[in-house]
């Protein structure tokens, strides 16, 4: 079973999916720590609910620490709204994974981040959007895609609704995404990702 830290910088609506996934044992592996660069924030509150240690920390290299004291094997960013640093990335490179709200690379990037990246999508009037897991490089959002699902942008949608249908295929790919890397499904070759069954 490996061991997983989150990092989250708000509601938590993903690191829930994760709980609930390794409660149920679809996940082969444990949340060992939530750890938020953010006082206050709702994840925090998640984590407590369900016996998971969480902590606040701001700063990147006590995170690396507590990483190699917890010796985590995978790191999910979950609504994590810092920017990561190469000598983190090189820490888990391969082992650290983000979602985010669109189809990449489109609506991705800098400034894409929450419900800008629905705005962005209803501005520019794309018919579909979606969700990306993906590993982290030095790029913001430009890490090898690990797995999408589309979602169909209605003519009545606004960043919010936009938002919500989003969320139910962010919870569904990064939870299939996560459950993959702890059966050690993943196979990572340059910018490919593939699923060994």
């Amino acid at each position: 079973m490996l061991n997983i830290a989150v990092l989250v910088s708000g509601g938590g609506p993903n690191l829930q999916s994760l709980i609930d996934a390794c409660e149920k044992k679809e996940i082969n592996g444990q949340i060992k720590i939530v750890i938020s660069n953010k006082e206050g924030v709702y994840a925090l509150e998640r984590a407590k609910n369900s016996d998971i240690e969480a902590i606040v920390e701001p700063s990147e290299d006590k995170v690396i620490e507590v990483l190699k004291e917890k010796e985590i094997d995978l790191v999910v960013l979950a609504g994590y709204l810092k920017i990561i640093s190469p000598k983190f990335i090189n820490e888990y490179r391969n082992k650290m994974i983000n979602i985010h709200p669109s189809l990449i690379p489109s609506f991705c990037g800098k400034g894409f981040y929450g419900k800008r990246v629905h705005q962005g999508v209803i501005d520019y009037g794309a018919k579909i959007t979606g969700a990306t897991v993906h590993f982290v490089d030095e790029g913001t959002d430009t890490g090898a895609i690990i797995m999408q699902k589309s979602v169909e942008v209605k003519d009545d949608d606004d960043a919010d609704t936009l938002a919500a249908r989003v969320l139910k295929v962010e919870h569904e790919i990064l939870v299939k995404s996560v459950k993959f890397f702890c059966d050690n499904k993943l196979e990572v070759n340059g910018r490919r990702v593939f699923l060994n069954d």
